[in-house]
């Protein structure tokens, strides 16, 4: 009977996931399985290994596309990390007007994407309000018509609109760890001589280390995937990423068999580079430190 019992309580928390299990089965689960049965089944109709990766890789603005993938979460989620550190040890000093300064600062937060295309695109023309803060402070003289950035230009417009929106984010996600920091630590190393460059390195930066990992794993994630503002800011074609390629196939060429294949197989290299940059990102800041590092 006992036996019974104890069995009956260890099924019942499989029960109580049951309905998680069928709802990722039918949402998520089928989708994966059929996109990834569609990236190794050929235009033909039999399987293929490499035949969809190559059709992909000579499409149009491939490499283009993965460059800037790559530039875009390399540079975007440094700066970001740098800036919202910043302001997060800045926040941290409780200094007068602090609370207002982070709810200023958490703004971009509350604004959704869509919205945030249309506040930039309109600001960016050449009449916007850009061009407009900049000749009244005589930073510049003439209007710069931004939207006719090209290339790496417009990729480095799209990553200071990306910044400006995700920042914040990542300061509340330092903030919180900061918070989480035992004070009397630092107090004991300034006693003792340390300077505060030495203190933020030896002892700030080690015990913050699961906010960054957070904060950077998600930021990377969300950076890797860029495609939306892309497309609202500057349109397809003008900044390419390897997600923008997708929703190019999707919705401008749609119908195609191979404009089909070329989004699916793009899907599943984006998932791949995605799981292979966090986890490449968590084997180095798991790394313990060598002995007798200072």
């Amino acid at each position: 009977m006992a036996d019974s019992a104890v069995k009956h309580a260890a099924r019942t928390p499989l029960l109580l996931m049951t309905p998680m299990f069928v709802f990722y089965a039918v949402f998520w689960a089928a989708p994966v399985v059929e996109g990834i049965r569609q990236v190794f089944t050929g235009l033909d109709g039999h399987f293929t290994l490499t035949g969809n990766f190559v059709l992909a890789a000579h499409s149009d603005l491939f490499g283009q596309a993965l460059f800037n993938t790559v530039f875009f979460a390399t540079v975007s989620v440094l700066l970001q990390f740098v800036l919202a550190l910043a302001l997060a040890m800045l926040l941290s000093i409780r200094f007068p007007g602090a609370t207002w300064v982070t709810f200023v600062a958490m703004i971009p937060m509350a604004i959704t994407p869509t919205a945030v295309a249309i506040l930039w695109k309109t600001g960016l023309i050449k009449a916007g309000w850009v061009n407009t803060v900049l000749v009244q402070l005589h930073i510049v003289h003439d209007p710069i018509v931004w939207l006719n950035a090209q290339g790496i230009w417009a990729v480095m417009l799209l990553i200071v609109i990306d910044t400006w929106t995700v920042t914040p984010s990542v300061m509340i996600i330092l903030q919180a760890g900061l918070q989480g920091i035992n004070q009397e630590l630092s107090e004991a190393a300034y006693c003792f001589g340390a300077s505060r460059w030495r203190i933020f390195r030896d002892i700030t930066l080690p015990l913050l280390k699961p906010s960054i990992v957070t904060a950077v794993i998600l930021r990377v994630i969300a950076a890797i995937q860029v495609w939306n503002i892309a497309v609202m800011v500057v349109g397809f074609g003008v900044a390419p990423f390897l997600v923008e390629r997708i929703a190019f196939n999707i919705q401008v060429v749609p119908g195609l068999a191979a404009s089909s294949k070329i989004a699916f197989t793009l899907s599943f290299v984006t998932t791949i580079l995605v799981v292979a940059v966090a986890a490449v990102y968590l084997r180095v800041s798991n790394r313990q430190p060598k002995a007798g590092w200072t």
